[in-house]
């Protein structure tokens, strides 16, 4: 059968010594050779590389983009939760949906190809987040494989009406649970009730935990307790776990073990860990991120991923994890090629193993998601902060940015950069 197009001269990222075409055929990869004869329409991405596009296991498009209504003066985590849950009572679903659409449009052209959103549900939100949410995942997947896990941002057991609400987001469609048991007056009980929850409707589950610095307790002890009792390994998954940042190196190995062996994964969020945490400090602030890159080393499925765009929790971003993993590479001194090229993997390959993603990657039989990036390597898409060219959507271009162009003196132009 013939092809419906090809693109020649591509690196796939992992693969990067040799030179192949990809034939693409009723939006699936069909073939990859290093010269496929056809006559079918070709374009060539002269030696680029390509990836199947970035996961992003973890962000809030509820509350994107509401900095403007947001009056903050502290920085702190307690702060962001109290002024975004003031603000979310004025919410409406035409609203959120306006707000999610601006930022999910933005990871769109950045390369992000699936994506696990947080979706608050509570009594004064109830349901509006989520339909919106709803509707945009509906809406946009031409483009991109969304995700959507509802959770209770303020508590549960402390917030009557908060598992009334989260039930009947279950029942009406979400993909997944979640939980925050640090807002939570009895944390261990709330994560109890969300594997509950969980095993009802059959979802795999993901926490926010151990948001803050102090290492002499944590609730993941508790989250992986649940998760073997239940026999729930590689269906759960944290978030934050900046606690892991405090810990030393013998510990931070032992929890690592533990986290493997239990089959729990670890969301890492640089942007928003940098700015909430160590605030306490005026001098020597903590990072506050968790060392994902060595986690993975010890067999831990880890990824970074973007949280919150300009909101109290981040006030700034825009929804590149390219740049977030290049955030994260220079705040963990990751700076070796391995380093790099696990910061690479830690958007791509690994967040899809966190979300179970089976046909994902660049192989003969998966859907033709396929983004092209500015780069020739792992290492240097983050080192460089390589920017996406083209995008495609099982086999539909869904974004493409022009090259930019040098202007020389004397009117000579130059497309593009430079190949190193």
């Amino acid at each position: 059968m013939s092809l419906d197009f090809v693109l020649r001269q591509a690196r796939i990222a992992g693969r990067e010594d040799v030179l192949v075409d990809i034939g693409v055929r009723g939006g699936v990869i069909a073939e990859i050779a290093c010269n496929i004869a056809t006559d079918a329409p070709a374009r060539s991405i002269d030696g680029h590389l390509v990836v199947p596009g970035f996961v992003d296991t973890h962000i809030h498009l509820d509350k994107s983009c509401i900095m403007d209504r947001c009056r903050c003066e502290h920085g702190t985590l307690q702060e962001a939760i109290a002024v975004v849950g003031a603000a979310k009572r004025a919410f409406t679903e035409n609203d959120v949906y306006r707000r999610a659409q601006r930022t999910l449009e933005r990871a769109i052209v950045q390369g992000t190809t699936h994506m696990r959103t947080h979706v608050e549900v509570d009594p004064r939100i109830g349901l509006i987040g989520f339909n919106a949410i709803r509707r945009l995942k509906r809406d946009y997947a031409w483009a991109i494989d969304l995700e959507i896990c509802v959770f209770p941002q303020e508590g549960l057991i402390n917030d009557p009406g908060a598992e009334e609400m989260l039930v009947a987001a279950c029942a009406a469609g979400a993909d997944l649970i979640g939980g925050c048991p640090y807002t939570d007056t009895d944390p261990h009980a709330h994560i109890a009730h969300i594997f509950v929850l969980a095993e009802r409707y059959d979802m795999d589950i993901d926490f926010h935990v151990d948001f803050d610095i102090d290492p002499s307790w944590m609730h993941l002890d508790e989250v992986c307790r649940q998760t073997e009792k239940r026999h729930l390994g590689g269906r759960v998954a944290v978030g934050h776990v900046t606690k892991l940042s405090a810990v030393d190196s013998e510990e931070l190995a032992t929890i690592a073990r533990r986290l493997a062996d239990t089959g729990v994964a670890v969301t890492v969020l640089p942007a928003t860990d940098l700015f909430l945490m160590g605030r306490e400090h005026s001098r020597n602030v903590p990072r506050g991120v968790a060392p994902a890159h060595r986690l993975v080393g010890d067999g831990v499925t880890c990824s970074l991923a973007t949280n919150n765009v300009l909101n109290p929790f981040t006030p700034f971003g825009d929804c590149s994890l390219v740049r977030i993993a290049n955030l994260y590479a220079n705040t963990a001194q990751a700076g070796t090629p391995g380093d790099l090229a696990t910061c690479f993997d830690l958007v791509t390959v690994l967040p899809a193993r966190l979300m179970n993603l089976d046909s994902y990657g660049i192989a003969v039989g998966h859907p033709a998601d396929i983004v092209v990036l500015d780069c020739v390597s792992r290492t240097a898409a983050i080192a460089e902060l390589a920017q996406p060219t083209l995008g495609m959507k099982r086999g539909r271009v869904n974004f493409s940015h022009a090259p930019s162009v040098l202007h020389r003196p004397g009117g000579a132009t130059t497309a593009g950069l430079a190949a190193p």
